[in-house]
C-alpha cells in the first residue's frame, strides 16, 4: 500500500548563534512511512528529537536535507520544497495538526474556533457550527462554553477545543503532539474513540503519546527517535 506520509534521508540541524555558531544535529536520515488507516507512534528519549520532527513534518521547521512526500489530491508533492500558497492548501485539505497548545484568538467563540476550517474548505456557516458544536459537545465542552472565547478557559478546556478543530475535517494526513494531554480519564476515552474513527476512515496519524495507555491503544507500531550527538 502506498504511504500517505513519507520521508526520505531527512535531516535538521539548529545552529546556536549565541553559543559561537555551535551546530546542535537533531535528526538525520530519517525514513519514516505511514500508510492509511495507520497510527505511528514516535518513541524515544525526551529531547531526541520527537517534536522537531512532528514540525518538520507540518513545515513549521524547514528541512535541512532529505525530503518530506505527503499524498494531496492524488498527487505526491514534497513538503521540504512546497512554496508558501501550496502549504496552505495542503494545511487547509489534507494535512491537520494537533499541538500540545491552543493558539487562543482572542475574542472568537469556541465553536468558530472549531467551524472555521470546516467553512475553509467550503461547508456552509451553519453546518460548520453544527458539526463543531456536535464535536465540543462530544468533547464534553459544556454548550454554555461554546460561545465564549477560550483566552479564560481551564487548559483541559482549551485542548478540547483544539481537539474538535483538529478532527472536524477529517483530514487524510493527521499530526498528533500529545491529544491526549491535560485531558481527564473520560476525555481521554473520547479521543481514543476519535483517533480509532479516523483510522477507520484511512486517514495516516503520527503522533507523540507520553501516556503509555493511550499509546498502546492507537498507535500500529512504534518509529523510534534516537538522539544524536553534539558536533562542533
Amino acid at each position: 500500500m502506498s504511504a500517505m506520509l513519507r520521508t526520505e534521508g531527512l535531516g535538521k540541524d539548529f545552529t546556536l548563534h549565541l553559543q559561537g555558531g555551535v551546530t546542535l544535529p537533531v535528526l538525520r536520515g530519517v525514513e519514516l512511512r505511514v500508510a492509511p488507516g495507520e497510527c505511528v507512534a514516535l518513541a524515544g528519549p525526551s529531547g531526541a528529537g520527537k517534536s522537531t520532527l512532528m514540525r518538520c513534518l507540518y513545515g513549521n521547521y524547514g528541512a535541512g536535507a532529505g525530503c518530506i512526500l505527503i499524498r494531496h489530491e492524488g498527487r505526491e508533492l514534497d513538503l521540504a520544497t512546497a512554496d508558501a500558497r501550496l502549504m496552505r492548501e495542503i494545511r487547509r485539505d489534507t494535512l491537520g495538526y494537533v499541538s500540545q497548545f491552543l493558539r487562543v484568538i482572542p475574542r472568537v467563540p469556541a465553536v468558530e474556533i472549531v467551524a472555521e476550517p470546516l467553512m475553509a474548505r467550503g461547508m456552509s456557516r451553519d453546518d460548520a457550527l453544527a458539526r463543531a458544536a456536535a464535536l465540543l459537545a462530544r468533547l464534553n465542552l459544556p454548550a454554555r462554553l461554546h460561545g465564549l472565547p477560550p483566552a479564560t478557559f481551564s487548559g483541559g478546556e482549551q485542548q478540547r477545543v483544539n481537539l474538535a478543530r483538529g478532527f472536524a475535517p477529517g483530514y487524510p494526513v493527521m499530526l498528533l503532539d500529545e491529544p491526549t494531554a491535560s485531558l481527564d480519564a473520560a476525555n481521554r476515552e473520547v479521543v481514543i474513540a476519535l483517533i480509532a474513527e479516523a483510522k477507520a476512515r484511512g486517514a495516516a496519524i503520527v503522533g507523540i503519546f507520553h501516556d503509555a495507555e493511550v499509546r498502546d491503544r492507537v498507535a500500529d507500531r512504534l518509529f523510534d527517535v534516537s538522539p544524536l550527538p553534539e558536533v562542533a
